[in-house]
């Protein structure tokens, strides 16, 4: 008599960490705080930013979609949740939009200045999902970075599947 044996994934000894194309934010001991350090950022220097080990948070400029006029809102690159949100203010009540991670194509420095109604060219960078390009602009050049490097990180990861 032949028992069927059990998928690997409800073996009781199946280690996740086991898995070679697991995606990063998968992993329960993947830390975006300590991944986004040793790309070199300073994380303790940029102020305006809240970056724990699942979560980033803080101010972007954006551009409308329809009307493309320049507002500040609130970030939240959550792991957890596998999305990039955006709320009116810092308290998260007021959800304005989603960016999914598995949308997210690429992520890149404005530098032919595209958006040249940006309130700081210098500092605008695009965020390209499959039907719409997101103008963002960072309050310094190093908040700019580490955001992009934050938004990066989930596109690498998309990107294995």
């Amino acid at each position: 008599m032949c028992i069927p044996s059990l998928p690997l994934f409800l073996s009781p000894h199946f280690d996740l960490r086991s898995i070679p194309s697991l995606p990063l934010f998968l992993s329960p001991h993947f830390d975006l705080r300590s991944h986004v350090q040793s790309l070199g950022h300073g994380v303790s220097g940029c102020i305006d930013l809240r970056l724990s080990s699942r979560r980033c948070a803080g101010f972007l400029t954006k551009r409308g979609g329809k009307v493309k006029t320049w507002k500040k809102r609130w970030f939240l690159f959550d792991m957890d949740h596998r999305r990039l949100a955006y709320y009116t203010d810092c308290d998260e009540r007021k959800l304005k939009g989603v960016i999914y991670f598995q949308a997210i194509e690429e992520v890149y420095y404005d530098h032919l200045r595209t958006a040249a109604s940006s309130p700081r060219p210098a500092l605008t960078f695009c965020v390209k999902t499959y039907d719409r390009l997101f103008f963002l602009v960072a309050s310094n050049p190093v908040s700019m970075r580490i955001w992009m490097d934050v938004i990066v990180t989930a596109t690498d990861e998309h990107s294995r599947y």
